[in-house]
């Protein structure tokens, strides 16, 4: 019987890149071949979580790392399958002493798949070593010395690849000869100038960029739609699906501090990148999260569902302008500043009273950053549904007004209202009967009523919720919370 040859398998999730990358490094450290690995898992290609904005990045993140690669005359395997047939498959070809990859902090159905995974590699004798990822550490109880760890793990060796270990990797005709009875997965992708593009190489770009000049008026604009598209980094999809790593991006952050000529903005940067790993960190630890309130008590709050309500949010056609650029934005690029997220997430939420959990699938679809630790957090926190957080219902109407006071965003992403004085680009709906004549603009027929009555809505959400926060068992689930996940 013909023996195998023994390799390793690096398989890729979201880390996609070479530098910094530990599963990389303690792979090619084993001295054996490695093969690199990216599964597109129809059970995940399907999921209603992502869409192909999602996953055309992801392939041209692999493209950008295939690029890095090929002087190397090697690549990443790039399969269509699901991962327990594909490395049986593989076993066929070689014997897998070892698959490397990093703790992945996802959804229920990818942890699922872990699990399964893990009793594939006991029952087939392989060691799977998963690595911390970004400072997220699996198995803790509590916040106790957490902030410490996370500083301890962003100063630590970035991890360098030296190129003579690049050699370890399989050969461009040894991936030709296992992909023969595989469904390869093609990396090229439609031009989509209003995305921004995936990759290692495009990540250094915007970073470089942001510390150039563009991080002067991250603090003072921060909070601007308009703006904010521009002073603010535009890292989170790089971080998000793995370009860049958390730790590169922070170590040069402060390195950067000792020369710039704002250093709060730099201190306030550096912060939001530590809260980024705080929820991540809090999904880790109770990713119920995903279909459930954290704090139980508030599963008992029911709310009657509006698929009206919903595509009308959904499409842009609320008849409030600031909520429907956001919304229309969002699904031409991929991108909203984070103020802006919270408003539609709390409209979503407290003035057209539906489920958070409405909102999820859909805004995970169009968000291009997705990050799942991130993501439903904060969804419940806009919700209010935590009870530990300050209640914040956002006055749309208010927050265009400050935010966007020329109504440039909204003339931008609701044009139909680009005719109309700017006061009334902000509420359109308080022009006059002669005032729609004169400006030759119909309500109703080109632009909508706003659907819900905003103040009424809002009173009637603040009430309700206000009340459930006296509630013993969300009084006594906000304890808990504050116990397991308040960093000490």
């Amino acid at each position: 019987m013909l023996q195998r040859e023994k390799i390793v398998v690096v398989w890729l999730k979201r880390d996609l890149r070479l530098h910094d990358n530990e599963a990389i490094y303690n792979a090619l450290k084993t001295g054996n071949k490695v093969l690199l690995l990216y599964v597109f898992e129809p059970s995940l290609l399907n999921d209603p979580h992502y869409s192909d904005r999602h996953w055309n990045f992801i392939k041209q993140s692999l493209k950008d790392v295939n690029d890095q690669l090929a002087t190397y005359q090697t690549r990443i395997l790039t399969v269509n399958s699901e991962v327990i047939p594909l490395f049986s498959y593989l076993q066929t070809k070689y014997k897998i002493v070892s698959v490397y990859s990093h703790q992945e902090t996802g959804l229920l159905k990818t942890y699922n798949r872990d699990k399964t995974f893990k009793r594939f590699c006991s029952n087939n004798s392989i060691s799977w070593i998963e690595n911390v990822n970004n400072g997220v550490f699996r198995g803790r109880q509590n916040r106790e010395h957490w902030k410490e760890d996370w500083e301890n793990y962003m100063a630590g060796s970035q991890f360098q690849i030296e190129n003579d270990k690049i050699l370890s990797f399989l050969g461009e005709h040894e991936i030709d000869e296992i992909s023969k009875n595989l469904t390869l997965v093609s990396l090229n992708t439609d031009d989509t100038p209003n995305f921004q593009k995936g990759g290692r190489s495009m990540g250094l770009k915007y970073m470089r960029s942001f510390f150039e000049d563009r991080y002067i008026n991250y603090a003072k604009f921060i909070s601007k739609p308009n703006q904010a598209r521009e002073s603010c980094s535009r890292l989170s999809p790089y971080l998000a699906w793995g370009n860049l790593s958390v730790r590169e991006v922070y170590q040069y952050a402060k390195t950067f501090r000792g020369e710039a000529a704002n250093k709060r903005a730099i201190d306030a940067f550096t912060s939001r990148l530590r809260w980024q790993a705080h929820f991540i960190q809090k999904f880790e630890m109770e990713c119920i999260m995903e279909s459930e309130s954290i704090n139980k008590g508030f599963r008992k709050l029911k709310k009657d569902i509006s698929v009206k309500y919903q595509e009308a949010w959904k499409e842009g056609k609320t008849g409030i302008p600031i909520i429907d650029a956001c919304m229309r934005c969002l699904q031409d690029t991929g991108y909203l500043n984070f103020r802006m997220r919270a408003m539609v997430v709390s409209f979503f939420t407290h003035n057209l009273w539906q489920p958070w959990q409405e909102a999820s699938k859909y805004l995970s679809k169009v968000f291009l950053d997705f990050e799942p630790g991130i993501h439903f957090p904060q969804l419940q926190m806009q919700a209010g549904e935590t009870g530990i957080n300050t209640l914040r219902i956002y006055n749309p109407v208010k927050n265009g007004i400050e935010h966007d006071p020329e109504a440039y965003f909204i003339s931008k992403w609701v044009p139909e209202l680009k005719g109309l004085p700017i006061s009334f680009r902000h509420e359109p709906f308080k022009l006059t009967m002669l005032e729609q004549k004169l400006y030759g603009f119909k309500l109703g027929k080109n632009y909508p009523n706003p659907i819900v009555d905003v103040a009424t809505t809002r009173k009637r959400a603040s009430d309700t919720i206000w009340n459930m926060r006296k509630d013993r068992d969300v009084i006594e689930d906000s304890f808990r919370i504050l116990n397991k996940h308040i960093i000490k």
